[in-house]
């Protein structure tokens, strides 16, 4: 094996890591993203629900 070949493996190896990473940490933010809205619409719901029960 060259020396340029072990190089170039190594940066390919280097891109798939990143690669990985930032689709994972993708995947993270919109599954957060989920979470918050779903909270958002829960707590609106309850707050209609009060607001029903008082009328």
């Amino acid at each position: 094996m060259t020396v340029s070949f072990q190089r170039s493996a190594g940066v390919v190896a280097m891109l798939l890591a990143v690669t990985l990473g930032l689709s994972s940490c993708g995947n993270t933010i919109r599954g957060i993203g989920n979470d918050l809205g779903n909270a958002v619409d829960a707590t609106q719901d309850a707050g209609r629900s009060v607001a029903n029960s008082v009328n």
